[in-house]
């Protein structure tokens, strides 16, 4: 799971998949990280901490990474939070495979903006906005996984 900062957007992502995949009896490691370094080493956000807690998700743990190239040998697969984080990574790609691996976490015909907005700079409404995106998100993960897609 991969956003600008790795506090808002993907640590939420991170928590919520793993719960799925508890649920679910699916071994899948995952993990998140930013595309930017600002915040390495941080928490995540209070505000998508205390969204995850009202989800019965703990993310206190987490702590924050910047995404490097070894992330693409490293996992199969990596969704983005948003077109810009979407871009950084394709140009960070050395090959054609690392490349079919990103997608989108909103890669859903069904959606009209493939972007999970930044809700940084707003009010905790915008976390519990991006937890229902990332709910249904992950589900669809989720569901691929047991249909081996």
């Amino acid at each position: 799971m991969v956003c600008l900062g790795n506090i808002c957007r993907s640590p939420l992502a991170q928590g919520i998949l793993e719960k799925k995949s508890k649920e679910n009896n699916l071994k899948i490691h995952v993990d998140s990280a930013g595309t930017s370094g600002w915040h390495v080493g941080s928490k995540p956000d209070q505000r998508s901490i205390d969204v995850a807690e009202k989800f019965n998700i703990d993310i206190s743990h987490q702590r924050a990474r910047k995404f490097i190239t070894y992330d693409f040998k490293e996992y199969d697969k990596i969704y983005v939070m948003d077109t810009s984080n979407y871009k950084e990574l394709l140009r960070l790609c050395s090959n054609e495979k690392e490349c079919y691996k990103i997608a989108l976490i909103l890669d859903d015909k069904n959606q009209k903006n493939l972007s999970v907005p930044d809700p940084y700079y707003g009010q905790e409404d915008g976390f519990i906005k991006i937890y229902n995106l990332l709910e249904i998100a992950c589900q669809n993960i989720i569901d691929k996984l047991q249909n081996n897609e």
